[in-house]
C-alpha cells in the first residue's frame, strides 16, 4: 500500500525561531495543518551553503516528507540521533524536540 501525501494548504502561516547546536547558529521555520499538527519544518544555518547548512536542510525536507506521510512527530524524534543523556545531536533533532513541546 501507497501511502498518500497529506497535502498542505497553499497559504499557510508559519513560525519561526533560532536555535544553536555545537557552536552553529539555525533558523527553524514550520507550519502546521489545519489540526494543529506539524506539517513541514524548514531548517537553514547561518552559513547558507556551508556542508552543515545543506545536511540540516535535507534532513528538514526529509521529515516534512514523513509527517505528510502521516508519520507522527514524536516516532520521527525517537529515530533522531542522541547523546547518552539523551540530548539531540542534530540541528533537526533539536527543533523536533522543542516542536514536540509545542504540539502538546
Amino acid at each position: 500500500m501507497i501511502a498518500v501525501r497529506e497535502r498542505l494548504a497553499n497559504r499557510r502561516a508559519s513560525e519561526v525561531f533560532d536555535l544553536e547546536l555545537n557552536g552553529l547558529h539555525y533558523t527553524v521555520t514550520f507550519s502546521r495543518f489545519g489540526d494543529g499538527r506539524i506539517a513541514e519544518v524548514f531548517i537553514q544555518n547561518s552559513k547558507p551553503g556551508s556542508t552543515s547548512d545543506c545536511y540540516a536542510r535535507d534532513a528538514a525536507i526529509a521529515a516534512s516528507l514523513a509527517l505528510q506521510h502521516n508519520c507522527p512527530l514524536q516516532t520521527l524524534r525517537r529515530a533522531l540521533l542522541r547523546d547518552p543523556q539523551g540530548r539531540p545531536q542534530t540541528p533537526l533533532g533539536a527543533a523536533i524536540d522543542r516542536l514536540a513541546g509545542d504540539e502538546s
